[in-house]
């Protein structure tokens, strides 16, 4: 996992930092969603947050800061200011909606939180470009997989404190009506900036990867110095495929969350409590922990891409057992696999994408996969598993329980799609690569 460039102080901060980013995600948006129903009282606009701020996230990405980044060779910096600018915001946010709450408009108050959210994360997604094109600068090849599997173990357990966190700090909707919330998240917004702010003074990157590569991994055409040797359009080509075959995965996979909690709670089915709901989504979550680790070993040794035809599969053939899991245990089996799944095509893939991705040209290719990655945040929901969902109770007359079943073998087919283009336009080429 370390390599020469990384140091055990170095890799202490970056650590820390994810660890702050992610606890900080789970603080804030595990009731947001609950509050802003509560404000609204309409599903369909309070879903609109995750897909308004996935949207300006990628506006943001992609035509700005991915292409600052690589012009000024920015990463760590980037990181820091929109950290920064993030907690500020994040501020503004609470005291205009705080505004709207105090007048009693509260619809008002919902959109200005949708709004500022989403405003705030143009901004904020700067940090995300310099947080992806620095981790494929500080790693080589050789110990890219292992470093990223270390960094979403870190990520998980942040996630999970966080939401911890907030069971507390919701109180029925005060965290977010007094601000104890926004404060919380601010101030580790700005410690994540000062310990960015001292790790970058350590930190450098890597000049070439190629002088690094181990001899072990030439048997994976995606690791090896004969991809960093070949960086050319047709890597980037490559890269293009991948980006499509992760679209239609992540839409599959992604468009049954919003559907699946009100699946556990449906008398015909599990009749799952608020408690037994807890404990099921948090297995998602502990999957993934364990997965980072192995994932990111595998990938390394194995081949990125054979690790993530696995993850693959796995995720494609989960959903297909949440219709006969019988007992809350068993479904927090499959579930628990399924976020195994999902976390070793995460590791695996970030690390493939680090591989193929000219050096010079980093921050914009790594704003598309982050793109493409942010999809879960609301638009798979919103365009594909609810709307498919509600024609078929609303106008077929389908029960929700087969209604959600279906939607779940949907999940399973749009993965497997998305799978065979990975391996016929990914894989295969990739492995011709000599």
């Amino acid at each position: 996992m370390r390599n020469s460039t990384v140091r055990a102080s170095t890799l202490l901060g970056l650590w820390s930092f994810q660890f702050l980013t992610f606890m900080r995600r789970g603080v804030f948006y595990t009731f947001m969603y609950i509050y802003l129903f509560s404000l609204m009282g309409n599903v369909t606009t309070t879903a609109a947050l995750g897909t308004l701020t996935m949207l300006m996230s990628a506006v943001g990405q992609n035509l700005l800061w991915g292409r600052i980044s690589d012009r000024y060779r920015l990463r760590a910096q980037l990181v820091v200011m929109g950290e920064v600018v993030a907690g500020f915001a994040y501020i503004a946010v609470f005291f205009f909606h705080k505004f709207f709450v105090d007048i009693g408009s509260n619809v008002n108050a919902g959109l200005s939180l949708i709004v500022g959210l989403a405003i705030l994360e143009f901004f904020w997604s700067m940090s995300d470009v310099g947080w992806a094109a620095l981790v494929t600068d500080i790693t080589t090849p050789e110990t890219r997989g292992g470093f990223v599997g270390a960094i979403n173990l870190v990520m998980s357990i942040g996630r999970m404190t966080g939401i911890i966190m907030a069971g507390f700090l919701y109180a029925g909707g005060l965290g977010f009506r007094q601000g104890t919330i926004f404060y919380m998240v601010t101030l580790m917004l700005l410690a994540g900036a000062i310990i960015m702010r001292l790790v970058s003074k350590a930190i450098k990157p890597s000049a070439t990867l190629a002088s690094t590569e181990s001899k072990k991994n030439e048997g994976d055409p995606a690791i090896g110095s004969r991809i960093i040797s070949n960086v050319s359009s047709g890597n980037e080509r490559i890269f293009l495929w991948f980006l499509i075959s992760l679209t239609v995965i992540v839409l599959g996979a992604a468009s049954v969350n919003q559907i699946f909690p009100l699946f556990l709670q449906l008398n015909g089915g599990l009749n799952a409590s608020d408690l037994d709901v807890s404990f099921i989504l948090s297995s998602w979550t502990l999957g993934g922990m364990i997965a980072s680790i192995v994932a990111g070993i595998l990938a390394d040794k194995l081949g990125r891409t054979i690790v993530i035809l696995i993850g693959l599969l796995m995720a494609a053939a989960t959903p297909l057992f949440y219709g006969v899991a019988s007992n809350v245990v068993a479904m927090a089996i499959v579930y628990g696999i399924n976020g195994m799944s999902l976390m070793t095509v995460q590791t695996a893939g970030f690390a493939l994408a680090g591989d193929i991705i000219p050096e010079h040209r980093r921050g914009r290719l790594l704003s598309r996969y982050n793109t493409v990655m942010a999809l879960s945040w609301g638009p798979a929901g919103l365009l594909i598993g609810g709307p498919l969902a509600d024609i078929q109770t609303s106008v077929l007359s389908i029960s929700a329980h087969t209604a959600y079943i279906n939607a779940f073998v949907n999940s399973s087919i749009l993965i497997l799609s998305g799978t065979l283009v990975f391996f016929v336009r990914v894989k295969k080429p990739l492995q011709k690569i000599t």
